[in-house]
């Protein structure tokens, strides 16, 4: 047996309900004029209705039903579901002339990522994007991400090496909303969330299957939602900090380098922002492939979280006292990592940043890389998505 595929009629055309009025009247053998009198309206706000100038009004139905026996409800789906066809047919209109913004976004990867649907035509495609990013209009759109992305409090820090995409960015940001929103979290509480900081240094020894989990539990504890999600094209970014309401805050992470050093400071970078900084900004991270800070907007606040990130993985005291010795072969970083409960990576990373070793060249295979799948497989569609 054949399986006959069911097409959804989705006509380009509003019928009015008062068409359905005059076939009935006129079925009926009734008149016009009969209705009205039987109805007791006026010859001519019947007449209105049938031409489609008027509307069936619940009143009107309940007076319909008693004088052609057919129920109220019948007539008021008639005019809902042509009031609904008439608002689909002009958002249409509209939304054809807004249709090149879709150009501006990578659809592309955002298809591939399996964040948006990919459509038939550009109307379809635009109402999936609209609908991922939760507004009504490209207006809307510019009115909230647009803004956001070029006000001096949300600005992104500029850099030489970078050709940063704004739309890519937003795209970003609003997949780490969607995720962050999937993850409970207890009321955000400091004091807490900086007790499971010096818990989460220990993470850095562990591998993605046993830390991520883990991770997710322990700041949802204290109020703050961990995302991964993986970055777009020219988009730059290591990571963004800021709060979805006034008691639950966000730390999104791309995982851009794939390796302990940046993902570990990266997170407690974050963590910086929301224990150290406002909660009406939005924090955007990037850095470029030297690992040297951006220069822009909010310098101040970036050196604090980059202080911050450095003291609770490797405190100053004991990582000034080991430089003092310029003994930085394989075998004293790993002796000295271990003393310290961290991963060799991260000091690794901390030795290229302060320029005290090359990055290409030197001690690189001391850093723990990280791939999507190990990610992938052991998390939660809520806390990654993979690219």
């Amino acid at each position: 047996m054949v399986r006959k595929n069911k097409l959804k009629f989705n006509p380009n055309y509003a019928v009015h309900p008062g068409e359905t009025l005059l076939e009935t009247i006129d079925a009926m053998g009734i008149s016009q004029m009969q209705l009205a009198e039987r109805t007791g309206k006026t010859t001519k706000a019947i007449n209105e209705i049938i031409k489609g100038k008027a509307a069936i009004t619940p009143q009107t139905a309940l007076q319909l039903e008693r004088v052609l026996n057919i129920q109220a409800s019948f007539w008021n789906s008639l005019q809902k579901r042509y009031d609904e066809k008439i608002a689909e047919l002009i958002e249409a209109t509209e939304l054809a002339k807004q249709v090149e913004w879709l150009k501006k976004l990578p659809i592309k990867s955002m298809i591939k990522n399996n964040w948006l649907q990919k459509k038939n035509d550009d109307v379809s495609q635009l109402k999936e994007v609209l609908n991922f990013f939760g507004m009504a209009s490209v207006y809307s759109w510019e009115d909230l991400w647009g803004k956001a992305l070029v006000d001096p409090q949300f600005a992104f820090r500029k850099s030489e090496s970078l050709d940063i995409d704004p739309f890519s960015v937003s795209a970003w940001l609003r997949k780490g909303e969607i995720a962050s929103q999937k993850v409970q979290c207890s009321p955000f509480k400091a004091t807490l969330f900086k007790q499971k900081l010096k818990e989460i240094k220990s993470f850095t020894l562990e591998s993605p299957d046993i830390f991520i989990s883990k991770l997710k539990d322990l700041c949802s504890e204290a109020g703050v939602a961990v995302v991964f999600v993986n970055e777009l094209p020219n988009c730059h970014i290591n990571g963004a900090a800021r709060w979805l309401t006034s008691e639950k805050a966000m730390i999104q992470l791309s995982l851009r380098y794939k390796t302990d050093d940046h993902l570990w400071f990266t997170f407690f970078h974050e963590a910086a922002h929301i224990l150290l900084h406002g909660k009406k900004e939005l924090y955007i991270d990037y850095m470029d492939n030297k690992g040297t800070g951006l220069s822009g907007l909010l310098t101040q606040q970036e050196k604090q979280a980059n202080d911050f990130a450095s003291e609770h993985l490797l405190p100053f005291s004991i990582y000034n006292n080991f430089i003092k010795s310029r003994n930085f072969s394989k075998d004293n970083i790993e002796k000295f990592a271990k003393e310290n409960g961290i991963s060799p990576g991260i000091v690794v990373g901390r030795l290229q940043f302060d320029g005290l070793i090359p990055y290409k060249t030197h001690l690189n295979g001391l850093k723990r890389k990280y791939s999507w799948d190990e990610f992938d497989w052991v998390c939660s569609e809520d806390t990654i998505e993979k690219q």
